[in-house]
Parts: C-alpha cells; sequence; structure tokens
C-alpha cells in the first residue's frame, strides 16, 4: 500500500503556515513586526503599511493560544469549503473579510485588531450554508445565527475584554452573504 501525504487544501493550510511564520517573527522581532504588518488600526492614508495592515491582520496573533484556537476552526471548516467552492474564491472570501474586518475596525474604533477570528465566523457560516438551495433557509444556519452570533452580540454588550465581538459578527454576516451569493441558483 502506498500512502502518500497531500497538500489537499492549498490556501487554507498557506493560510495557517503564514500566520504560524508571522507568530514566530513576532516573538524574535519583540512584537514589533506585527504592529508593523500584521494588525489594523487608525493610520495614516498617505503609509503604503496601511494598506498591507488592511489584509494582513489576519495572519497576526497575539500569542500561541489566540492562534491555536483559530486555527482549529479554520483547519478543520476551511477544507470543505475550499473543496465545495475552490481555491480561488477560498482565497476571495478571506481576504474580503480581512479587508471589511479592517476597514470597520479602523474607521469606527481605535483599537488594533489582529487574528483570524473573522475569518473564523466567516467560515463557521459558510459552512452552515453549504447546503443552502433557493427558497429554503437551513434550520443548521439558523442555529448557527442563534448560537455563534448571538452569544457574540450579548458578549460584546455585557462584557469588556480584548476580543473583538465585532468582528466575529462581521466575519459571520460576510460568510452568511458569500453563502447566499453562491447557493443562491441552486
Amino acid at each position: 500500500m502506498n500512502v502518500k501525504i497531500k497538500y489537499n487544501s492549498p490556501v487554507v493550510l498557506t493560510f495557517a503556515l503564514f500566520s504560524l511564520i508571522v507568530l514566530l517573527v513576532d516573538k524574535l522581532s519583540d512584537g514589533q513586526s506585527t504592529k508593523l504588518c500584521f494588525c489594523v488600526y487608525k493610520s495614516a492614508l498617505d503609509d503604503p503599511l496601511t494598506y498591507v495592515r488592511m489584509f494582513g491582520h489576519v495572519l497576526g496573533h497575539a500569542n500561541l493560544e489566540h492562534y491555536v484556537n483559530n486555527m482549529l476552526y479554520i483547519l478543520l471548516l476551511g477544507p470543505i469549503l475550499e473543496e465545495k467552492y475552490g481555491s480561488g474564491k477560498m482565497l476571495g472570501m478571506i481576504m474580503l473579510t480581512a479587508l471589511v474586518t479592517g476597514l470597520i475596525n479602523t474607521f469606527f474604533f481605535d483599537t488594533a485588531l489582529l487574528g483570524a477570528s473573522g475569518v473564523v465566523f466567516m467560515m463557521i457560516m459558510l459552512t452552515s450554508m453549504v447546503s443552502f438551495k433557493q427558497g429554503e433557509i437551513p434550520i443548521t444556519m439558523i442555529c448557527v445565527c442563534v448560537l455563534y452570533l448571538g452569544n457574540e452580540v450579548i458578549t460584546g454588550v455585557f462584557t469588556q475584554d480584548n476580543i473583538s465581538q465585532l468582528t466575529h459578527v462581521v466575519g459571520g454576516i460576510c460568510g452568511g452573504i458569500f453563502g447566499w451569493m453562491m447557493n443562491k441558483g441552486k
């Protein structure tokens, strides 16, 4: 029997690998590389790194635990989605979610944002819609909205922590929109 290891989900695996490299470089640079390129915050529009950070913030993580928590979901859900929608669409959805969450954080908040949790919630919502058909609403999608997104709204209102629940909600909304758009003709 000839068994070989397959790079089965190139976008998802590369995303996880780049995020790990960013985390390692962050530790070697005492946090300077992440601050410079991999977290988004209010900055001058004439600074070219402002635009890098709009996308790059999803690769940065505060610590190993933050990285592992996000990558567990991404590595679980991402390959299913990449197989269904293709690598190009998967990359586009990740980049668009990064841009939307980065813009919202920059325009409406005075905090730094880093991590892939917006992408995670996009994938959670998108996964709940893989069987979406025109004229039907999957009960799994309703349950995910109530449990995950509802929890984020409640937590965001009643808890003061360093977690951006709005990013989770916005990522989930992106996933819902992507799922509806890509499955609306079925």
